[in-house]
C-alpha cells in the first residue's frame, strides 16, 4: 500500500524525476510523457465521472484504476532493476475492455456518417477522454520503438479508445443522440 506522508520532495526542482526503478530521467523523457498522458487521459475520466452514474460510473471507476495500474507499468522499464517485480498490465484487462465493447456497441445502431465529439456532457467528456488516450497510445508506441514495453499496455489503450468512443454513443441515448459529421456542410 501506497502511503504519502510528504508532497513535495524537491527532487523535481532541476528538471528531473525518477522512474520506478528508482532511475532518474528527465521530465521531458519519452516515457514520462507516456505516462503522464496517461494520467491526463484519467483526470479526463474523472471528468466525465461528473456526468454518469450506475454501471457506467462503476466501469469508469475500474478503469480509472486501470490506468493507475497502467502508469505504474509505464513507469518501471521493463529492463530496469525491478523490471521483472513490477505492476504490468495482464492479459484479462485487456479482455474486460473487449467484453464491455461488445456488450455496449451491441446496443447501438450501425454507424451512417462519422460521429463529431458532442451531445450530452458525458459524450463529449468521453470523446476527450477518448482522443489523450489514444494521444497516449500514439506515445507508447513511440516509446515502445526505442525501449522494451509490456505489449498488454499498448493492447489495453488501443482497446480502451475504442471503448471510450462505444462508451460516448452509449451516453448519448445509444447513438440516438450522436452528433453526425455532415461533409462539407459548410461551404
Amino acid at each position: 500500500m501506497v502511503q504519502l506522508t510528504r508532497i513535495y520532495t524537491r527532487g523535481g526542482d532541476r528538471g528531473e524525476t525518477s522512474l520506478g526503478d528508482g532511475v532518474r530521467v528527465p521530465k521531458h523523457d519519452l516515457r514520462v510523457e507516456a505516462f503522464g498522458t496517461v494520467d491526463e487521459a484519467n483526470a479526463t475520466i474523472g471528468l466525465v465521472r461528473l456526468h454518469t452514474e450506475g454501471a457506467l460510473d462503476q466501469l469508469l471507476a475500474l478503469i480509472q484504476n486501470d490506468l493507475f495500474d497502467l502508469g505504474a507499468d509505464l513507469c518501471t522499464p521493463e529492463d530496469g532493476r525491478r523490471g521483472a517485480g513490477a505492476l504490468r498490465i495482464v492479459a484479462s484487462q485487456v479482455a474486460r475492455l473487449e467484453t464491455e465493447i461488445d456488450a455496449y456497441n451491441g446496443r447501438l445502431a450501425p454507424l451512417s456518417s462519422f460521429i463529431l465529439p458532442g451531445g450530452t456532457a458525458a459524450a463529449a467528456y468521453l470523446h476527450l477522454a477518448r482522443t489523450v488516450t489514444r494521444r497516449a497510445e500514439r506515445l507508447v508506441a513511440e516509446l515502445a520503438a526505442r525501449d522494451p514495453v509490456n505489449p498488454e499496455a499498448f493492447k489495453y489503450l488501443n482497446r480502451l479508445s475504442d471503448l471510450l468512443f462505444v462508451l460516448s454513443r452509449h451516453a448519448n441515448g445509444d447513438g440516438a443522440g450522436d452528433v453526425l459529421w455532415v461533409p462539407g456542410a459548410s461551404r
